[in-house]
C-alpha cells in the first residue's frame, strides 16, 4: 500500500489537481516494485484534494507504504474523551473502512459507544463487550483482550485527544491487526512528551498557525474575508456565528486569552492583516482579566507598524473600556468604533460587502 501523507481524512476517494479525473486517488494497491515507483511519482509533489482539505488541497510531501493484508472484515475502532460522561470511550463499528463517514450519517446505531471505568481502566468485561460490539470470535476475540488495554493506556500515558483506527481488521487467519490510525494529542500536554512534539510536521501547517504558536496565541485560517480578534473561545465562536448571521465568513478563529499583553496583540493583529483573503477586520473584547485599553494600546501600536489596508471595526466592553476607547479615539487612525457585538457585526459586513 502506497499512502499519502496528508493532515486530512478521505485520502483514499480524494482526487490530484494534476492528475486526470479518472486517475487513482492518495491511497493505492501496488503488487510489484514498478507499481511503487509510479504510484511515488504520481502523488509526490502533487495537490491532493479530499473532503477534508477544501477545493485548495493539500501538496503531498511525504508517502506511507506497507506491507499489504488478507483482509477478511474491515471494522472501525477509537478513542475519545466522552465529554457527557467524563470518560474516555471506545467508539467501535462493524462498518469500518473508508465510508465510515456515511455510516456516522446514514447508519448512525452501527456506531456504538462504550465508557471506560478511569479507576478500573480496561477490564476483561470491557474487552468482551467491545468484541461482542465488533462481532469478534475465536482468536480474534482473544486479540481483543490483549489489545483493547493497550490502547487505553497509550490513550491516557500520551495525552492522546484522539485514537482513530479505520480498520482494525480481521485477517483471513483470523488474526487481528491495526492496519491504520490517525492520532491527535492534547496541545497543553506536549510539554510532557518531547517524542510527540518532535514529531511535528511544520509543512502540514498553516504559515500563520505557525506563527500564533510561537505567540501562545488560538488561531484557526478559514476561508472567509473578515478577520476576528476576540478574547475567550465561547466570544469567538459567537463573533464567528455573527458574521455569518449578517451574510459574511470569518477568515479565522484567534482567542488571544483573557490576559494578553500588548505584544500579544500587536502579534496576533500582524497575522490576521498578512492573510491575504482578509478584506475587514473585527476585534471584539470583552475585558474581565483582559483590559480595554491594554487591548486598544496593541490595536493602535500593531495598526502604526504594519499599516491598515482594511476597514477596522472595534468592540470594546468591560475593565478600563472608557479608557481604551478614548486611546482609539485619540489615535488619529481610521478606527470604527462598535457599541455592542450586534452593532459592530452589521458594521464590518457592510464595509467588507456594502
Amino acid at each position: 500500500m502506497v499512502k499519502s501523507q496528508i493532515h486530512a481524512g478521505g485520502r483514499g476517494k480524494g482526487k490530484f489537481k494534476e492528475l486526470p479525473a479518472d486517475a487513482k486517488g492518495g491511497v493505492r494497491l501496488a503488487f510489484t516494485k514498478d507499481d511503487v515507483e509510479r504510484h511515488a511519482k504520481e502523488m509526490l509533489g502533487n495537490t491532493l484534494v479530499t473532503h477534508q482539505t477544501g477545493p485548495a488541497g493539500r501538496q503531498v510531501n511525504r508517502l506511507y507504504i506497507e506491507d499489504g493484508a488478507d483482509i477478511a472484515r474491515e471494522l472501525y475502532l477509537s478513542l475519545l474523551v466522552n465529554r457527557e460522561t467524563g470518560r474516555v470511550a471506545f467508539v467501535v463499528s462493524t462498518e469500518g473502512g473508508m465510508d465510515i463517514e456515511e455510516v456516522a450519517e446514514h447508519t448512525p446505531e452501527k456506531i456504538i459507544t462504550l465508557n471506560i471505568d478511569p479507576d478500573a481502566g480496561v477490564t476483561d468485561a470491557d474487552s468482551r463487550a467491545i468484541s461482542d460490539a465488533l462481532k469478534l470470535d475465536g482468536q480474534a476475540r482473544t486479540d481483543m483482550l490483549a489489545l483493547a488495554p493497550v490502547l487505553y493506556r497509550a490513550f491516557t500515558e500520551k495525552d492522546m485527544s484522539m485514537l482513530e483506527i479505520n480498520p482494525l481488521i480481521v485477517m483471513e487467519n483470523e488474526r487481528l491487526r491495526v492496519l491504520d490510525a490517525k492520532v491527535s494529542f492534547d496541545g497543553n500536554a506536549l510539554f510532557r512528551h518531547d517524542d510527540v512534539r518532535a514529531l511535528r510536521d511544520l509543512t502540514e501547517e498553516d504559515d500563520k498557525e505557525i506563527e500564533a504558536s510561537k505567540h501562545d496565541l488560538a488561531y484557526i485560517a478559514l476561508d472567509g474575508e473578515i478577520g476576528c480578534m476576540v478574547n475567550g473561545a465561547g466570544l469567538a465562536m459567537a463573533t464567528m456565528d455573527i458574521i455569518k448571521l449578517y451574510g459574511a465568513e470569518p477568515a479565522n478563529f484567534l482567542d488571544v486569552g483573557g490576559g494578553a499583553s500588548k505584544e500579544k496583540v500587536t502579534a496576533a493583529f500582524k497575522i490576521i492583516t498578512a492573510d491575504k483573503n482578509v478584506k475587514g477586520i473585527l476585534v471584539n473584547i470583552f475585558g474581565g482579566i483582559m483590559r480595554c485599553d491594554v487591548i486598544a494600546e496593541g490595536v493602535v501600536a500593531a495598526v502604526k507598524e504594519v499599516g491598515l489596508k482594511v476597514p477596522l471595526v472595534v468592540r470594546l466592553e468591560g475593565t478600563n473600556v472608557e479608557r481604551g476607547k478614548r486611546i482609539l479615539d485619540e489615535s488619529g487612525l481610521d478606527i470604527t468604533s462598535a457599541d455592542d457585538l450586534d452593532d459592530a457585526a452589521k458594521k464590518i459586513v457592510k464595509a467588507v460587502r456594502g
